[in-house]
């Protein structure tokens, strides 16, 4: 569901405090955005804190990550702006950096791709019946090349395209792109319970 700018920022700024408040969010870590029904974007804009955003931090962007209102946009508004023109049933996406998302990426330096099946939580993921199904979710290696990791992103998710909208960035954080932005923190939530599993898992074969 698309939503008009001043619908937009209300939940945006609901979900910061959300995020926020359970430590995903950090010093002005993550960034978070709507697509508008314009076709533009709403997305925080670079530098705030998240838990603290006011309506003035929530900034208009074109679907190229232009600024259409002067302020200064995230250096990540690439990755939202490409994961919106991959997949039109997203509407809201929250990057966070939520702790065991951000150590498990370390873990696998070498993956690519974490598979996650057996857990009642992958049921949480759109479209998921049966705990029996397998996810897979990319991970990247970390950059400042925006551009060049969006295209990486870009090709993912046009080569799988019943992948979730779901990746991580090695040492970095976590993106998921959901139909509302309640759907989306859910997805998060779930994801971060998942890759907590794995962690705890990992200890376990050592």
């Amino acid at each position: 569901m698309t939503l008009s700018y001043q619908q937009a920022i209300g939940q945006l700024l609901d979900a910061g405090r959300r995020l926020d408040a359970r430590g995903w969010v950090a010093a002005t870590g993550g960034n978070l955005s709507y697509r508008l029904d314009d076709g533009s974007v709403a997305i925080t804009v670079s530098g705030r804190h998240k838990g603290d955003l006011v309506a003035d931090d929530i900034m208009r962007v074109d679907m190229n990550g232009a600024s259409l209102d002067g302020k200064a946009p995230s250096a990540e508004t690439l990755l939202h702006t490409g994961l919106y023109r991959a997949r039109p049933e997203v509407n809201a996406i929250l990057h966070s950096h939520p702790r065991a998302s951000v150590l498990y990426s370390l873990m696998v330096p070498s993956a690519v791709v974490v598979t996650l099946t057996g857990y009642e939580f992958v049921k949480a993921f759109p479209g998921v019946r049966t705990h029996e199904a397998v996810v897979a979710l990319p991970i990247y290696n970390n950059t400042q090349d925006m551009p060049a990791l969006q295209r990486k992103v870009d090709s993912w998710f046009e080569n799988n395209p019943q992948a979730p909208a779901v990746y991580l960035v090695r040492g970095h954080g976590l993106t998921v792109g959901g139909a509302t932005v309640d759907a989306a923190r859910y997805t998060t939530e779930a994801v971060e319970e998942l890759m907590a599993y794995e962690l705890e898992r990992s200890r376990w074969a050592r």
